[in-house]
């Protein structure tokens, strides 16, 4: 190996030193703190390895150093993409090699033969995103298509739900350029018999596999063997063990294909034989435009998987499954609660039947064909037909289908281990009910789910890992259900691979002669297990490293917000099962996660949150076990955005997690005066705003930013000339608030509106009073927004309750509590719950608080509002929303205010966060980040928009980057209604 000299890493240095040592050679990145290694320690598996250490290379001579350094420690090396494996694939105590980071460029695109070469960290829905304008696409769609990464597809044999139309990854790849297992490179594609047995002539490691390779597969016996024991060829979603099969044929002479593709064998290999560093694939044309997706409803999943077989007659494009477990699981989802509209009373199961044509008059055709083929065949109770943008929530629905498993509350929780079965589909109905009988007997009810249509449905026990019990279980269960897929001739694997979970099966699944023939395989590949030990061959146990220590006194984390909705802190960060949504990139819209999407570190995603947090809670043996540093370096750059309280599909809170983590970090580690200043900017700008001027004058000064910590480049906003409450209390007698025609409510004023914002609480006052409702405002304490953001929970706390105590007894069904600034307001639907002494009132107060937006539509629905009260001028209105809005309430209130007006032109941006988020932004090391989450999803829109159209951005911080990152001015839409009323 010229690459790298093997003295510099002799295993007699201590390993620490080897790995400095390793660091400064690499020209990406080699991290082996405790806070990396926890991170990486899970993948969305059960199981829990500690690396050695991880590494993002740059390049591919960074692959090979570390190959070297693998050899020369003994070490193996674990290639992870978005790290979304389920049966245990990133988990290793080697090094794990993550290439999600640099390896993301497009290499090569040939749009006549319909082919693109792409490194392994290109995301799947970004390839089509660039493929679209040509009329292409690569077509293995998997549920976590917005964040999974080709080389982790390749590496699993993907496949997804549309399988049943355009085949899986195999199917895809042409050719893969690697890094065998010595260091040398070299490219795998289709050879002709001739050419392999050329190419084993050599004296490499290269022709030396192809010697096996033609050796062993040439044996009538071996290919006897494999065509006796592999799962049925009919069966296009097999994953079981090595693709030996793939390169033999019945139909020729000597029994092996013409066609020799060992790319074809790599492919499903997860990273065990070599180390990807470019993939080229064969795309498809575009489906056809025209599309409807039938959703029959069924009142017992055993009627569904009967009519699967009557719909996959009829030419279909997917076919879905989703059981009552999932649907109920959406109910209790933020974000997907709004995807089920479709959803007709409580049924056992649904399929989603996806239809397409290229004419509306035979698309229509066809899909009443299917709904008469389903009905004379009296399937499904309820047939509702879906189109154009319901379509995409009802993917959505199903995509977060997996993850929303994670919402099951306590320490039982839906299981992989079987999850990846696949039989024949004219077998799938037997297989289920013998698979149904087996489960009732040991007293389960499996979540049954996804691709039906296919003969796979991801079948999941619900079991307690933390328990010795259901760890028996759980290897007793795949044991059994192991032997009944094998009595079908069925794949174990279809799509999500072997990995740690099923490897220890192929010998029952395809022999024990062909499993010592894999074996041989991987000697031939990787003799010193470089790559990815422990996996399809000489497996690790199947029922060991799992996540959490079996049968562990559960430690006792005492908290002040209240999470007994999660059974607590701990329990709340352990719904996190790794899924990923929180990667996902801008371009697949959605807010989740604005650090990582700047940074694309894996730390700085809520996964690595939820992760870090459990994994030092559990470990750690201080009295206050939140005294970690590694804690607080993973929570630098959370914004408490909320996005993930909503986005993620087990509603991970990572903003919660981050104001308890402040609060009791800080009994040990008192916060910096900046800290201190932000938090209780209520008690600073009470005094500050007794001389507005002055102050303003003294705080936007180089060396006061210099002072409180304050990036320079930042404008710091300016109090009022007067307080809100002092304009209110001059001019509440000359109002027509006294004329009121309508209801009464109470307005509340926050600390932003009352020292910042005064004209749009102004604005909000006239215009509510305009409107004929009597605004009620009185003396309450802040909102407790900073004070929560910053950990200062006990005054948060004091507050809250204060707060209560006051609105308790005047708010009412009829009497609502109506909010400008959505942060602030919010929190009476948020923290309030969790902070509350007397939690029952805070609730009442929960259920009558809406944001001003939330109050106009609804009375806009009642009637009470009216279009002809306001302008008939021609405005363009774009609106971007702020990140509590749309985690805890919505946009779709103020596009409804904001089309009042009817010749108003009314949209929402496409956006995230806008990167402020509220003090984060001004603090002078997170300025540049602060700034990255704003270009990432904001500036560039803004930047483009004609001068005349008006920006409408509900939160006072939003408003604030706006105008520093485009000089763009922008309103509250309350604002913007106020200057149309007539």
């Amino acid at each position: 190996m010229n690459y790298i000299s093997s003295k510099q890493f002799m295993p007699d240095l201590n390993i620490n030193n080897s790995l400095k040592l390793l660091t400064s050679q690499l020209r990406g990145e080699l991290y082996f703190d405790d806070l990396h290694k926890s991170i990486y320690a899970t993948d969305a598996s059960v199981y829990r390895k500690i690396p050695l250490a991880v590494a993002y290379p740059k390049d591919k001579n960074d692959i090979k150093k570390l190959i070297a350094f693998a050899h020369e420690q003994g070490t193996t090396l674990i290639p992870r993409t978005a790290g979304t494996s389920l049966a245990g694939q990133c988990v290793g105590d080697g090094i794990v090699v993550d290439v999600s980071k640099y390896f993301t460029n497009i290499l090569d695109f040939d749009v006549e033969a319909k082919t693109v070469v792409v490194e392994p960290g290109v995301i799947r829905d970004e390839l089509n995103v660039f493929l679209k304008p040509h009329g292409l696409f690569f077509s293995p769609n998997t549920s976590t298509s917005n964040r999974c990464m080709i080389g982790g597809m390749v590496g699993n044999n993907s496949s997804g739900s549309t399988s049943i139309k355009y085949g899986v990854t195999r199917d895809k790849v042409l050719e893969l350029e690697i890094i065998l297992s010595d260091g040398t490179e070299c490219v795998f594609n289709s050879l002709k018999k001739e050419a392999l047995k050329e190419k084993a002539k050599g004296e490499d490691l290269e022709s030396s596999i192809y010697k096996t390779l033609y050796s062993e597969l040439s044996k009538k016996e071996i290919q006897s063997e494999i065509h006796k024991e592999f799962p049925l060829r009919s069966i296009h979603r097999r994953n079981t063990g090595y693709a030996l099969d793939v390169l033999l044929d019945v139909n020729t002479n000597d029994g092996l294909s013409e066609k020799l593709n060992v790319a074809k064998l790599l492919c499903g290999s997860e990273g065990t034989l070599a180390f990807t560093t470019s993939i080229k694939l064969q795309l498809d044309d575009l489906p056809p435009e025209k599309e409807v997706f039938i959703i029959p409803h069924f009142k017992s999943v055993q009627e569904s998987l009967e009519a699967t077989v009557v719909a996959m007659k009829h030419n279909l494009y997917s076919c879905e499954l989703l059981d009552k477990t999932i649907l109920d699981c959406t109910k209790n989802n933020r974000e997907q609660i709004k995807n089920r509209f479709f959803i007709e009373d409580d049924p056992e199961a649904i399929l989603m039947l996806e239809v397409r044509a290229d004419s509306d008059e035979v698309l229509e055709s066809k899909v009443e064909k299917l709904i008469q083929d389903l009905k004379t065949n009296k399937f499904g109770y309820a047939h509702p037909k879906l189109y154009k943008e319901d379509i995409n929530k009802a993917i959505e629905l199903r995509k977060a289908g997996l993850g929303l498993l994670g919402n099951i509350v306590g320490d039982a929780k839906a299981v992989a281990c079987i999850e990846d079965t696949a039989v024949a589909l004219v077998d799938l109905t037997n297989y289920i009910s013998e698979f149904t009988q087996m489960m009732t007997a040991y007293k389960q009810k499996a979540v049954y789910y996804a691709h039906a249509g296919a003969g796979e449905i991801h079948l999941r026990p619900i079991l307690n890992l933390k328990e010795s019990k259901d760890v028996g279980l759980f290897r007793e269960i795949t044991t059994q259900t192991a032997k009944l897929v094998k009595k079908y001739k069925g794949s174990f694997s279809g799509e999500h691979g072997d990995g740690i979970v099923r490897a220890e099966f192929l010998p029952l699944m395809i022999g024990e002669s062909n499993y010592q023939l894999l074996q041989r395989i991987k000697n031939a590949f990787d003799s010193r297990n470089v790559f990815n030990k422990g996996k399809i061959v000489d497996a690790f146990p199947m029922d060991e490293s799992l996540r959490y220590e079996v049968d562990r006194v559960e430690p006792e984390i005492e908290t002040i917000l209240d999470f007994s909705d999660s059974e607590g802190i701990l329990r709340a960060a352990e719904k996190c099962n790794g899924s990923g949504d929180c990667r996902k990139p801008v371009a697949a819209g959605g807010t989740m996660c604005p650090s990582y999407r700047a940074t694309k570190n894996e730390t700085d995603t809520t996964r690595a949150r939820a992760n870090a947090l459990r994994e030092f809670l559990t470990s750690s043996d201080k009295k206050n076990r939140f005294n970690n540093e590694a804690l607080k370096q993973v929570f630098d750059l959370c914004i408490s955005c909320k996005a993930c309280a909503s986005e993620c599909p087990s509603n991970v809170d990572v903003a919660s997690f981050k104001a308890e983590f402040l609060y009791q970090y800080q009994k040990e580690n008192p916060p910096s005066f900046r800290t201190k200043m932000m938090a209780n900017n209520v008690k600073y700008n009470k005094i500050g705003s007794r001389f507005p001027k002055l102050t303003n004058a003294l705080l936007n000064t180089g060396i006061s930013k210099s002072i409180m910590g304050i990036a320079t480049e930042r404008s710091i906003p300016k109090l009022a000339s007067i307080t809100f409450r002092k304009w209110y209390s001059i001019n509440k007698a000359n109002s027509k608030n006294n004329e009121f025609d309508k209801e009464e409510l109470y307005l509340f004023v926050d600390e932003f509106t009352n020292y910042y914002d005064v004209q749009v609480g102004i604005d909000a006052f006239v215009l509510l009073s305009e409107l004929g409702y009597k605004v009620n405002i009185v003396d309450h304490e802040e909102s407790g927004r900073s004070l929560i953001s910053k950990g200062f929970l006990d005054e948060a706390k004091e507050i809250i309750d204060k707060n209560v105590s006051i609105f308790n007894s005047l708010v009412s069904e009829k009497i609502p509590l109506i909010g400008i600034e959505p942060s602030a307001i919010l929190s009476f639907r948020d923290e309030y719950l969790r902070l509350a002494n007397n939690k029952t009132d805070a609730q009442n107060i929960a259920q009558n608080t809406f944001t001003f937006e939330e109050f106009i539509k609804q009375e806009s629905l009642r009637g009470k509002i009216k279009e002809n009260q306001f302008t008939n001028e021609d405005r363009t209105v774009k609106i971007h929303g702020h990140c509590h809005q749309k985690a805890l309430s919505s946009t779709e209130p103020t596009f409804a205010l904001l089309n009042l007006p009817k010749n108003y032109k009314v949209s929402i941006i496409n956006s995230g966060c806008c990167g402020m988020a509220g003090s984060f932004g001004y603090e002078k090391e997170h300025y540049q980040i602060s700034m990255q989450i704003g270009e990432d999803t904001l500036f560039s829109k803004i930047i483009n928009m004609s001068e005349d159209v008006l920006i409408a951005a509900s939160g006072t911080s939003c408003r604030h980057q706006i105008m520093d990152g485009t000089n763009r001015q922008s309103q509250h839409p309350i604002s913007i209604l106020r200057e149309a009323l007539i």
